[in-house]
């Protein structure tokens, strides 16, 4: 079988495209009547599927999977252990599963790469949902220690209370675009001539 489409996609680091030729090159070896599971890189498809955050296709996969593959593959059940744990949102449990597992070379750099767009997301999501958070909840969301965690939203602008271990949120301004409506510009034009005149 042919994986130089996702060589290219580990090694450029495009891995959100992983999923996706994963998902053509199964279905067009299918349709050709190859037998592919002994060779297919399971976990790199699982991992892809984690990477883009589309759970159900993980899970889909997971099933579709043999016996052999489920119990034997010790990468692919540790990449099935990041989807359980994303799956029921243990989000301290999502970092536990990647760092419980010495990856392969090839899987090293997508797993990195999920890792910090997921701590990314978690710093957003408390950034969004908390003015107040404890350094305790803060590490567990970001996979952090205590010290980390709170040097780390320190550098975003966040607040430290040593006394009360808590942390103040620095939301982000919202900017709208306002977009200009040739209607309305037409309007004020017209009412600001009348006025004059």
């Amino acid at each position: 079988m042919d994986f130089s489409l996702l060589s290219e996609a580990l090694n450029s680091k495009s891995y959100e495209k992983v999923a996706d030729i994963c998902d053509e090159h199964m279905l067009q070896v299918a349709a050709e009547g190859v037998a592919f599971q002994d060779d297919w890189p399971y976990a790199i498809h699982l991992l892809g599927h984690i990477y883009a955050g589309d759970i159900n296709s993980m899970r889909f996969l997971w099933k579709s999977m043999p016996a052999t593959v489920k119990e034997g593959n010790p990468e692919v059940i540790a990449a099935w252990k990041m989807g359980q744990k994303l799956w029921v949102r243990d989000y301290g449990g999502v970092y536990e599963a990647i760092r419980g597992y010495d990856w392969s070379q090839e899987a090293q750099g997508l797993v990195a790469a999920f890792s910090d767009l997921y701590t990314k997301n978690m710093f957003q999501l408390l950034q969004s949902a908390y003015s107040t958070i404890s350094i305790q909840d803060t590490a567990l969301f970001l996979g952090m220690s205590e010290d980390d965690a709170t040097t780390f939203v320190q550098q975003q602008g966040w607040a430290v209370d040593p006394a009360s271990q808590m942390l103040t949120v620095k939301k982000q301004p919202i900017v709208t675009e306002q977009k200009l409506d040739a209607r309305k510009l037409q309007n004020l034009t017209e009412y600001v001539f009348h006025l004059e005149h």
